[in-house]
């Protein structure tokens, strides 16, 4: 999605941000009015129907015809289709967020919480935890079993409990145990 795009996309919603606006909207799809009957309806001055009509034109929502001395306004569906096709596809909406790093917030607990290889301190926060949590447990390989003694040699060196860590990659489903034997489950295993 390009810039210009984006910009226009955020101005549309803008646009429809106000209660009032959002009203007017739904009057218009049931039939074309002028500021006079709106006013009316809504229950508000003139002005502040004609400053929201002005809001809407702008993204152009709404479109006029004069008649004599009265304009009225109906709702312009086109742009409304539009917006639909080519604005709120699959594609176009996840392009929103392409410029947007994905993985910042856990960047910044790892720089956080993790120093030099070493765990500084386990989160109190559960969804912090589950970061380092899910960040540690890839230290272990898929498939392979490993002695409670060689996964606490693993642990040792980034954080002194490894009693927590080892409960922890349990009860998270990062990892499972029998008989003193721990191994990392597959994804799909994992709550």
């Amino acid at each position: 999605m390009t810039d210009e795009t984006f910009q226009s996309l955020l101005q549309f919603f803008k646009a429809l941000a106000d209660a009032s606006r959002l009203r007017i909207v739904g009057l218009l799809a049931q039939r074309e009015s002028s500021v006079q009957e709106l006013a009316v309806a809504l229950g508000v001055k003139e002005p502040t129907v004609s400053h929201h009509l002005n809001r809407l034109k702008s993204v152009g929502l709404v479109r006029v015809r004069p008649d004599g001395n009265v304009r009225y306004y109906a709702l312009n569906t086109d742009v409304l289709e539009s917006m639909s096709k080519d604005v709120f596809s699959e594609e176009a909406i996840r392009s929103m967020g392409r410029d947007v790093q994905v993985d910042a917030w856990t960047d910044k607990v790892l720089r956080t919480f993790v120093v030099d290889g070493s765990l500084v301190s386990i989160p109190t926060s559960r969804k912090k935890r589950q970061v380092i949590l899910d960040w540690l447990v890839t230290k272990f390989e898929t498939g392979r079993r490993y002695p409670e003694r060689e996964l606490n040699a693993i642990i040792k060196p980034i954080h002194l409990d490894t009693a927590t860590l080892r409960r922890e990659l349990i009860g998270c489903g990062l990892m499972a145990r029998e008989a003193s034997v721990y191994w990392r489950t597959p994804n799909e295993d994992r709550q």
